[in-house]
């Protein structure tokens, strides 16, 4: 049985794990008291006393936990929800689909960095067209996204749950408008693209579950495809995935022509589908911002770790 600690399992991505972790005999969860939460003593105690802890804390707090590995301890694997070790290539990052690289490094690193949430998303979608030349590192990007409130945190959260709600929050909300929201780095870095995507995030009236949608333009596209092409390149490329199901092309017809950011809500896998036309295609992912969104990629991370089955406890 291995040991694990969650630091920040207050938190809403803390929490989904914790949940993902129960009625599961392989793992025993260290404790921390309510009381020492903040004490970095208490915590170096249970980061090294773990096998795997997650850190699931704002950057800056991340960092230092982090730190608190003691130097000569080989064991102890840290996955950080966090935002703070997403680019630096000494962390795995959590997306394993996007190939046997990514992949492996997870099981053989001790420091592995979970994808932001758009991210998540957005590398589905992006990572393979770069890769196999579909498009050029320097294409004109542009990424349109819509999240539930449970991804801006528990003030957030409260805003939208509590006594007192305001009008605005009842419609949804564009943010992060002079274009410096914090996943952009690692879409640009990770992908192998020369610039950042022009990012358009919308927070709804909704707990969880988002869309992430890439437009592209037939005529920029090194190799043209029309949709149902490109949908089978995507089928072909995630095969294998059990976490990322590639849809039929026209699914979206089972809704009525509408796609609801909802649908996967307190899932942990995703789906992507191929729409639009010769001229402009629209690709989107559709999971939980919770799930492959954060504590499920974590806990997949956990599980190529384990050896085990990478679906073990959680929603597909």
């Amino acid at each position: 049985m291995v040991k694990v600690f969650i630091d920040g399992s207050e938190g809403t991505t803390g929490l989904r794990i914790d949940e993902r972790i129960k009625g599961r005999d392989d793992i025993k969860v260290l404790k921390i008291d309510p009381e020492k939460r903040k004490d970095p003593e208490e915590k170096r105690k249970l980061i090294n006393e773990s096998d795997y802890t997650f850190l699931c804390l704002p950057d800056a707090a991340s960092v230092e936990d982090a730190k608190l590995v003691d130097p000569d301890n080989t064991r102890t694997v840290i996955i950080d929800a966090s935002t703070a070790h997403r680019t630096d290539p000494d962390w795995a990052y959590g997306l394993p689909e996007l190939e046997g690289s990514f992949r492996e490094k997870i099981k053989q690193g001790r420091k592995i960095a979970v994808p932001g949430c758009y991210a998540s998303g957005f590398m589905m979608i992006v990572y393979p067209l770069v890769k196999e030349g579909i498009i050029s590192p320097d294409y004109p990007l542009c990424c349109t996204a819509l999240s539930g409130y449970s991804g801006a945190g528990k003030k957030a959260i409260e805003m939208y749950e509590g006594e007192g709600k305001t009008e605005d929050l009842f419609a949804p909300r564009e943010y992060a408008l002079s274009q410096q929201h914090k996943h952009l780095k690692e879409m640009k870095a990770i992908a192998g693209l020369s610039a950042e995507p022009a990012f358009i995030p919308i927070v709804d009236d909704y707990y969880s579950g988002m869309i992430v949608n890439i437009p592209l333009f037939s005529r920029l596209m090194n190799k043209k495809m029309s949709p149902e092409q490109l949908r089978d390149f995507y089928f072909g490329y995630y095969k294998n995935e059990k976490f990322i199901n590639v849809r039929e092309y026209g699914a979206e017809s089972e809704g009525n022509g509408f796609l609801a950011a909802n649908k996967f809500s307190g899932r942990d896998d995703a789906e992507i589908f191929v729409t639009g036309n010769e001229e402009r295609i629209l690709v989107s992912a559709r999971f939980d911002n919770l799930g492959k969104g954060a504590s499920g990629a974590a806990m997949q991370c956990l599980n190529i770790k384990l050896g085990c089955d990478e679906g073990k406890g959680l929603i597909l």
